[in-house]
Parts: C-alpha cells; structure tokens; sequence
C-alpha cells in the first residue's frame, strides 16, 4: 500500500470520526431548539432545516468520497476542516441554548431543603437530645408540614422520644410558642426560620436568646409532594389572562435553595392580561386581619402569620378573601433584589426623603438621600425595605415597593448586550423560586416582544398600563386568641375589596368594564389616575370589641353589658371590678353566647358577718319595746354601713392600650 493511500485511509477515519461528532452535535442542537417552545417558530422550524440540510450534504459528500472510481481527487482535507467547523457552530448554538435552558428550568426549585428544629427555653437544663426525657413536646397537627410535622415525626422516631415523653399536637406555631414560654409544655418542633418568624412580636424580641436549640434536622424535599399550588396551573397558558402572587423573603441567603417561608412582610397580588397588556397591581398590608385558611375555623388574624406554613396556606387565604385564583407565585430575597437591580445597572426613583435601613447582610448601614436619582441594588434596598422612617409607614413602604417594581420592567428594555442579559439570568435563577413551569417562563417572550413593539410604536414611559389597587382599611387593637396579648390589626374595609375584586375580574376578562362616566378635575393641577379601593366609603369597619371594666361600679358595668348586648355575671356584692373572665379588646361576636363573670373588690362572706354584726347591734341597743337605751349621755351609735364609692365614668371599654403590633 502506497504512502498515499495510507493517509488517505486516516484521513477517512478522521472525516467519519468527526462526521458522527457532527452529526451527534446537530442533532444535539435541533433537541435544544425544539426546548424552546413556542418562542419565534418559523426562525427555529428555518434554523432546524438548516441543519438537516447540512447534515444530509455532509452524508452525501461522506459517501462520495469513499467511491472506489473517483474520476477527480477529493479535497479531504477541506471537508474535514468544514465539517469540524460545522461541528463547533452546533455545539455552540446547542450550548447558549442549553445553558439559558437549564438557567431558566432552575427559576421553578423543584427541590426545597426543609429544616426543623426542636426549641426549649434556654434556662431548661436539657443541651443535648438525650436530655430530653419526662418532658411535653409540642408538634404541628398538619401532618403535610415538613418542618412542623414530616421531620419532627422522622426525630421523634430516629431518638425514640415517644417512649419516655409526652407528644402534644397544635394547630399553630404562635400558641405553641405562648405555651412554652409558660411553662405549659417544655418543648416545641418549629421552622428554623422561627427568629425571623416571631422576634417581631412584642414579648417575643429576644426569643433567639430566651430560647435554645436541641437538634435540628434538614430534608430534601420535593415541593410537589408536600404543596398542591406547585402543580395546580401546570397546563395553563400565560396567553390568557393570568395572576401571579410576589413574595419578598426576609432572607440573605444567597441561593433560595432553603426553604425560605419567614413572614410575608412583602406581598403584591398582580393580574397582568397578555391581550391588552394592561396590570392591576395590590399590596396586600402585611397586618391585614383576615381569615387565615389553614388553621382550623378559618380564625382572623394578621395575613403575615400564614407565611409560616407555606405557600399553599398563604395562597389559599388571598383566594378565599379576594375570591380570586391565583395562578403563580414568584418568590425573591433580599440579596435577589439587591443583585436584580445591579444586572439591570440600576433603576431611577424619585426618593421623598432620606431614608436609612441596614444592608442586605443585615450589617452596615446604607443611606439615600431625597431626590430623583438611579439607584443602586443596596440603594433600591433600602428604598423598598424602609417603613418605620415613612409617615404612612407599612403603606408608603408598599407603594415604594410598587415602584421599584415599575421602574425595574421599563429598565429592561434598554437591555441591548448578551452579558447584561446573562447576568440578569444568573440573577433570576438563584434567587427566585416560582412554580411556573419553564415552558411558561419561555411564553413571556412573546409577551415582551409585544411590549417592545408598544414600545417602540408609543412615547409612553410605562410599557405596561398598570392600575394600582389599594386595600383601604383601618387600624384596631384587638386581643389575639394565640398569642394571648392584644396586637394592632389592620381591618380592610369591605367595600374597598368589592372594588378591588371587580377591578382584578375585568382585567381577568371575568367581568364586564364598568365605565366612569363622570370625573372631576382642576385645569390647575394635572389629572392623576384614581386608585380603585381607596374610598372614601360611607360604611365603615371594625369589630365590637370587649370593654376593660376594671374600675367600673357593678351599676356602670350592667350598664356597659346591656349596651354592648352581652350578658354578665358579677362576683361579689360590692366595690368596683378587679378581674374580668375574658380579656378586654375581645371580639365580641367571638364570645358565643358566653356570659362574661366581672369579679367585684367586695367579698360576699365579709358582707356577711358585717350585715351579722349590724343586727347584733341594734338588737343591743333596742329595750324589749322598741325604745332606744341612752348610753351615758353620748348621741346613739350608729351601725357601721360600708360606702360605696363614686361611680366612675364609662368610657365604653376604650381603655389605653399600647400597640404590640
């Protein structure tokens, strides 16, 4: 075999190598352009036959050359440099397109680490779960609740606790934890969240400190397995009219791999139609009282507190108050938000004050002063956090919020560089966890191109037309039956979520537009769109609550009873009232026909022996016919009676209280 014939035989070898690695590789790259969905079709339907057409001229070319009568000599080493060109075009195209796949496909966490541990109180001589013995210890009943059931039962199990203890079940953590600062159990399964989840209840501020931890246990879990919301809108189209629920997390983990539930301190409801791209956007309040629907009774209570128990309970309790299906959550922390901002390289706002919060690793300060500006993700931080330095406090924090959200969507569009674009995905994926599936991510582009077009056809500065929701409502210190202390609740007026609810259902294409037909304006100050659910109502809201009748004479507190229309029931036969069978700032329609016992300053067997006494005596003093006997020349004595005190003024039970919100 000639010298040429040899290298032509490698050669060929080489051709067929790379000829099945391009093959492999293009066929590679058709998988991940089929992954796309539903993004520009007539462009990837091109680009596949593109490559199938290639691959077939490689196959062709690849037979050719291995003819036994070959009238021309072939350019092999051309075709093997082609085809290895060839190669490396579709491992690229197949790699961008899988990695922003896969970056994409890690938004929705389909596994969650869950973590639980077993708290006592820190002055308990327990340090070590062998300690543990003789002891009440306190679980969840909801035995779909990984951190307050599925893994307490597993340490439960592994240590064998059940022998030598007592096991009690709650319906929540709050109550759990009320009892075990009193000493009623000695031990309570909860959330490692639990710092986070009750240091900002009034009692409750050094509960790291107060408390100690046993042992604590993760679990890798899969969110379907323990939540129906994960699955409930798998098949839906983001064509149609949709709702989604954002969440911001209290947490500066960098990835939200954990399960971050903390407290809903950030939750805005959106209705976004595709058709007209038109938004409806609401801040639910965080200390909206509202029944909570994974407790039992569905009992009223701050809507942040359903955050505790997961997704499903949080979102059942906005669809059953608002009588609305949400579609979607997207949840984000903290560092999420401060790296989101920087990807975007910035946002501008304009800044009513100076503000001041700490930074996104809970350490140093950071400060932005009044004024439109561009803000910086820490900067955007602090303007989305701050709400003790803002006169409308938890409201104003909202409608801030609102705005870092507004001006993040319309910053987006002047993305133009593949880096940028990378950074913001990166971003997305490690710090949002959704249950969108990523088949639904990818439908958003059609929607932002639709945007873009708008965009680019219309001087408007918001692509997107968003109508703002405001939950109007006011503030009531009410007695909560968990934490057994009076909280500030905020208690939504009924009419404002009427309107809120038609003006989400027209959006949702549920309900017919309700047109204005007449407004009012000044040609002097320019016409600003009014916000549904801000009022004003005639009808107001908020509960009859229970009077503090400490103080009261028993003929002013019959008196408050009979107004308020409950019964009473008194203890004693005088004085004032010292002690009340149920706590002032009660719910009254919560007392179920109960009759409330008001225990009087005066003790029944002490009247008595002074009504004994005063018989005694005037039989002493009184002769057998009645006459009074002289005694010494002094005036006659008088039987002692007990005085009764001035009748104090009844305020109707709107006694002082402190805000322990």
């Amino acid at each position: 075999m000639t010298k040429e014939k040899k290298e032509g035989r490698i050669i060929n070898k080489f051709i067929f190598l790379f000829l099945a690695i391009a093959l492999t590789l293009s066929g590679f790259a058709i998988y991940e352009l089929c992954l796309l969905g539903s993004i520009e079709d007539l462009l990837r339907y091109m680009a596949i036959a593109v490559i199938g057409c290639f691959d077939l001229f490689f196959i062709i070319k690849y037979l050719e050359l291995n003819k036994k009568k070959r009238k021309k000599k072939p350019k092999r080493g051309l075709f093997l440099f082609v085809l290895i060109l060839y190669s490396i075009i579709c491992f690229l195209v197949g790699g961008v397109i899988h990695y922003i796949y896969g970056q994409i496909n890690s938004i929705n966490k389909v596994y969650v680490t869950y973590t639980s541990d077993l708290l006592v109180m820190s002055k308990n001589a327990a340090n070590d779960i062998k300690d543990i013995k003789d002891m009440k210890i306190a679980i969840l009943s909801d035995k779909k609740s990984p951190e307050g059931y599925i893994i307490p039962q597993e340490i439960i199990d592994e240590n064998k606790l059940q022998d030598e203890n007592e096991i009690v079940e709650y319906d929540d953590y709050t109550t759990m934890l009320v009892d075990l600062y009193s000493n009623e159990i000695d031990a309570m399964f909860v959330s490692d969240s639990y710092v986070t989840m009750f240091s900002g209840i009034t009692g409750y501020e050094n509960i790291e400190t107060d408390t100690k931890v046993i042992i604590s246990k993760d679990k890798q879990m899969k969110k379907a397995a323990t939540s129906k919301i994960e699955t409930a809108s798998a098949g839906k189209s983001i064509t149609e009219p949709f709702t989604i629920l954002l969440m911001g997390i209290d947490s500066t983990d960098e990835v939200l791999e954990k399960n971050a539930i903390a407290n809903g301190d950030t939750l805005i409801l959106i209705t976004f139609n595709p058709k007209t791209l038109n938004a409806t956007m609401l801040s639910i309040p965080r200390d909206s009282y509202v029944p909570i629907a994974c407790w039992g009774g569905n009992p009223e209570n701050k809507i942040t507190h359903a955050a505790a128990y997961g997704n499903d309970c949080m979102i059942n309790t906005i669809e059953d108050y608002f009588k609305v299906n949400i579609d979607y959550y997207a949840k984000i922390n903290f560092k999420g938000l401060v790296k989101l901002v920087d990807a975007v390289g910035g946002v501008e706002v304009d800044v009513p004050q100076r503000l001041c919060t700490d930074d996104s690793n809970r350490y140093g300060e950071v400060c932005i002063e009044a004024g439109h500006q561009t803000l910086n993700g820490e900067q955007a931080l602090v303007f989305a956090r701050n709400r003790k330095a803002l006169a409308n406090g938890d409201f104003g924090r909202a409608e801030h919020q609102q705005e870092i959200i507004m001006a993040l969507i319309n910053k987006m569009k002047t993305i133009k560089d593949v880096s940028t674009f990378m950074d913001l995905l990166n971003t997305v994926s490690n710090s949002i966890d959704t249950n969108l599936t990523t088949k639904q991510i990818l439908s958003f582009y059609n929607v932002g191109k639709d945007i873009i077009k708008k965009s680019l056809s219309s001087d408007e500065a918001d692509l997107i037309n968003i109508q703002r929701l405001y939950l109007q409502g006011s503030g009531q210190m009410i007695y909560d039956e968990r934490a057994r202390m009076v909280l500030w609740d905020y208690v939504p007026n009924d009419n404002s979520r009427k309107d809120i609810i038609q003006a989400m259902y027209e959006n949702l294409e549920k309900a017919e537009h309700k047109d204005i037909t007449e407004f009012s304006f000044s040609i002097n100050s320019p016409y600003e769109k009014p916000v549904i659910g801000e009022g004003p109502y005639r009808t107001g809201n908020g509960y009859n609550l229970l009077p503090d009748f400490t103080g009261d004479t028993e003929e002013t507190a019959r008196a408050t009873c009979t107004r308020i229309g409950i019964s009473c029931t008194f203890e004693g036969t005088s004085g004032t009232v010292v002690e009340q069978s149920e706590p002032a700032r009660k719910r009254i329609d919560l007392m179920k026909g109960k009759s409330l016992t008001l225990k009087l300053s005066g003790n029944k067997d002490k009247d008595k022996d002074k009504d004994k006494d005063k018989d005694k005596g005037d039989d002493e003093d009184d002769d057998d016919d009645g006459k009074e006997k002289p005694s010494g020349g002094d005036t006659p004595s008088t039987p002692d009676t007990p005085t009764e005190p001035d009748p104090g003024s009844d305020d109707g039970g709107s006694g002082s209280t402190t805000d322990n919100g």
